[in-house]
């Protein structure tokens, strides 16, 4: 078998699953990447494009035949060239008669040998974020001695934010268990399982394939408030449907059982009445009201939403539309904040927010910010951070923020595998006019203009 840095991708993005590595591997047919998707690679290139332009030469080693390539790269080496782009270095698995390929992105010249350097989106890479980066950087070094016989100087990932930073080479090789792991994974006879997830496999290739056999298993990883750790805890213990949950287990019991949370075992605890009233939820298809919805009261409220790249994606680190308008006895226009073209365009986008926010709290008060999950007000104090507040406007809306989600979810039990807002309106009868492929091409559309500059898009 011949396994890849791409390998270790498929384990890990869009989010950890040992089932994808499989799939992939047995060329089970997926889906064909979205916009958002498409976008990514896109820009990606371009920030790869855009610093390999930066060296005032380099040895292109990008195209011909991987063997013509790897022969290319020694040579480039033995020249003592500044600069490798794109050169295939390969070695032997450990014990194993397979291959391993790595096509690292730049290989820089530092005294009798080479620094390793990765383009990356990424703003931020370590074990809890973007382990994949790690786990690829230390497969290049490994195949940089194991091919030249001596170390690499350095690993290096240039980031989305243009700075360099360095990762430490292991010397002990822990690289070689990941690839260990996708070996036992791809020669396996059947699938391996892995929990599904809403949010997990929502961008996956493989959701229509993974969401179907959960559904006709009824995976009790379908019900909302399971994670990965509780479901493969509760399969550990022989409980892999809806039904055998409600069967095995009662509140008392379930928030007995051990989940893993890192490199700890903790109790399920008090979130287990929430999940076996999902559970019964999703068996009956009937809804239970656990409280009355606790809505705020008030003459008038705001809107209050935001448009940047879904959470899956958090390489380009942007809001692009501030949106808030006014409902109520006395509405308001519509007032969007769009982040501008240029550098600078982030920072119009907040300050344009910011005085949207004043105008509507200096002719309303303190008047709702209605928002749905999180997002807003953790956007919010990101931008806070990041370019201040000196008039504390955008601490005022945070004061004044209610989130519509946390108010759901805290008085109703759904028969349904997620509380996005799509499903919520979805079940309280509301209908959207604009079709979702319209949206998701318009945001794209957007998004790749800002990041281009391109006004013509």
């Amino acid at each position: 078998m011949i396994f890849s840095a791409s390998d270790i991708y498929s384990l890990h993005k869009p989010s950890l699953c040992k089932r994808r590595v499989f799939l992939r591997a047995h060329h089970v047919p997926e889906t064909e990447a979205g916009d958002f998707e498409k976008l990514i690679f896109e820009l990606g290139r371009r920030h790869e494009s855009n610093h390999l332009m930066s060296f005032p030469g380099y040895k292109d080693l990008s195209q011909g035949d991987l063997n013509d390539r790897i022969a290319k790269i020694r040579k480039a080496i033995s020249d003592r060239a500044d600069v490798i782009y794109q050169g295939v270095l390969t070695a032997r698995l450990p014990d194993t008669e397979d291959t391993v390929i790595g096509i690292p992105d730049f290989l820089i010249r530092k005294d009798q040998t080479y620094t390793i350097r990765d383009c990356k989106l990424a703003r931020h890479v370590e074990k809890s974020n973007h382990e994949e980066i790690l786990l690829q950087l230390q497969l290049y070094g490994w195949l940089f001695e194991e091919s030249m016989k001596k170390p690499p100087s350095g690993l290096e990932v240039y980031l989305g934010d243009r700075t360099v930073i360095s990762i430490p080479f292991a010397e002990d090789h822990s690289v070689l268990k990941t690839l260990n792991l996708i070996r036992s994974l791809t020669s396996r006879p059947d699938e391996p399982y892995s929990p599904v997830g809403w949010s997990k496999c929502s961008s996956c290739g493989f959701w229509n394939k993974c969401w179907k056999t959960a559904e006709d298993e009824q995976d009790l990883a379908l019900v909302y408030g399971i994670d990965q750790g509780i479901a493969i805890a509760l399969r550990d213990r022989g409980v892999k449907s809806i039904d055998g949950l409600l069967k095995s287990h009662n509140s008392s019991t379930l928030s007995e059982v051990k989940k893993q949370r890192g490199s700890r075992m903790v109790k399920i605890g008090k979130a287990a009445e929430r999940i076996l009233l999902q559970a019964e939820a999703l068996k009956t298809k009937k809804h239970r009201l656990i409280k009355p919805l606790k809505l705020p009261v008030s003459r008038n409220m705001v809107m209050f939403d935001l448009e940047g790249l879904p959470p899956q994606f958090d390489e380009l680190d942007k809001i692009y539309l501030w949106g808030t308008q006014v409902f109520g006895e006395d509405p308001g226009d519509y007032l969007p904040s769009l982040a501008g073209f240029g550098d600078d365009g982030d920072r119009e986008g907040w300050h344009k927010f910011m005085e949207n926010s004043n105008a509507i709290l200096k002719k309303y008060g303190d008047i709702p910010f209605i928002h749905y999950t999180h997002y807003e007000t953790a956007k919010v104090k990101s931008y806070i951070s990041r370019y201040g507040d000196p008039n504390g406007i955008a601490q005022r809306v945070l004061d004044n923020c209610v989130d519509l989600h946390k108010i759901i979810h805290d008085s109703l039990v759904l028969p349904e595998y997620s509380y996005s807002l799509k499903v919520i309106e979805k079940r309280a009868g509301f209908k959207r006019v604009m079709e979702e492929y319209g949206g998701v091409w318009s945001i794209v559309q957007y998004i790749r203009a800002i990041e281009t500059n391109d006004e013509k898009l």
